[in-house]
């Protein structure tokens, strides 16, 4: 592989060729701002956030959309730099609604997070601002445009990793939005409902309907899971307080699945605290299901299966799992059929 020296912040630093500035910056623990950039979506230069100084360059530079050559030299944060991104951040928030205090998502904000680290209190820039109904109509996503800032994320990612290509902007200037054909609402545009543009939109222009006014990102503790809807093993974070699940959200880290997830992973949590969840086992007593312990109830089933197998043989068992199973509880099941049964009566559904 053929390696690229060059000089980032007075240090020298060899990457691969192909490597962008912003990668290249990152492996010398270098923070560079983004917010249309992410890894593993194409690099759209559009936010203009991540500029640095290349010496030689007639402007500053994307560095996200800028590959590295042989003995480049990079200022991350001169000052032409960090004044620059002052005034990128002063016109993505003159068009900005202002009510971060009840925003949802406020805490976990990268626009916010950017304004409080330059000291962008306030816009110089005084012009029309958008006012965009809110849209609601569907059960999962809130959209509101009023907070959109055209990195162009929600476009890319459902092109890109959710294959569906729901979004794109519609109209131009001023006027310009990411939206649906036709500019439609969601409901009634192909959306599956996945959430990938909710997880990967840096301002509240996205948000989880289920999750409204149930808590302030930073109240959230995160425990990472596995998503029990099916075997393929997909991984995130229960966002939790007081000890209730409040909402879903991607963990990058998951080896199977990156920030994807399905429309059951993310939004069809809601069952754990269902008021007609069984919570404890049901013996059938005299006609009528009682509680039980679980030593009672495993007890039971086990001296029954037993009685059933000496009775009628084993062939008289059957067992049918589920793709709702991880594939370590399928295979279990096959197992306690096959080993335990003395039967091949086994079969799964994976028609969920």
């Amino acid at each position: 592989m053929e390696m690229v020296k060059l000089i980032i912040n007075g240090k020298e630093v060899e990457v691969p060729s192909g490597t962008t500035i912003l990668e290249a910056a990152e492996q010398m623990g270098i923070n560079i701002p983004r917010l249309c950039y992410m890894e593993g979506l194409s690099s759209a230069g559009a936010c203009r956030l991540c500029v640095v100084e290349v010496k030689g360059a007639r402007a500053l530079v994307a560095s996200c959309a800028t590959a590295v050559t042989p003995g480049m030299e990079v200022q991350t944060h001169s000052p032409d730099v960090m004044e620059a991104r002052r005034t990128i951040l002063e016109l993505l928030i003159a068009n900005h609604t202002p009510d971060c205090l009840t925003c949802e998502k406020m805490g976990e904000c990268k626009l916010a997070e950017y304004c409080y680290e330059y000291g962008v209190k306030e816009s110089s820039f005084k012009g029309e601002k958008h006012n965009y109904p809110i849209e609601t109509s569907n059960p999962f996503i809130v959209r509101d445009m009023n907070k959109c800032i055209l990195c162009g994320k929600c476009v890319r990612v459902c092109d890109e990793i959710t294959g569906q290509n729901v979004m794109g902007f519609a109209y131009r200037g001023f006027n310009c939005k990411p939206a649906p054909f036709y500019d439609d609402e969601l409901v009634e545009s192909n959306c599956v409902f996945c959430g990938q543009c909710v997880a990967v939109c840096p301002t509240g222009a996205l948000t989880e309907k289920q999750m409204q006014k149930k808590g302030r990102r930073w109240e959230l503790e995160r425990v990472k899971t596995t998503c029990p809807f099916c075997g393929t093993g997909c991984n995130f974070d229960l966002l939790v307080k007081d000890n209730q699940i409040v909402g879903v959200a991607s963990n990058p880290t998951s080896v199977v699945n990156g920030y994807a997830l399905c429309v059951k992973g993310r939004f069809g949590w809601d069952f754990v605290h269902n008021e007609k969840r069984i919570k404890t086992p049901l013996i059938k007593k005299d006609g009528q299901f009682v509680p039980a312990s679980w030593d009672e109830a495993l007890d039971l089933i086990a001296a029954r299966f037993k009685e059933i197998k000496e009775k009628y043989g084993p062939d008289s068992f059957a067992a049918l799992s589920s793709a709702r199973c991880t594939n370590e509880e399928n295979f279990l099941v096959q197992k306690f059929t096959r080993a335990v049964m003395g039967t091949n009566n086994v079969d799964h559904c994976a028609r969920t």
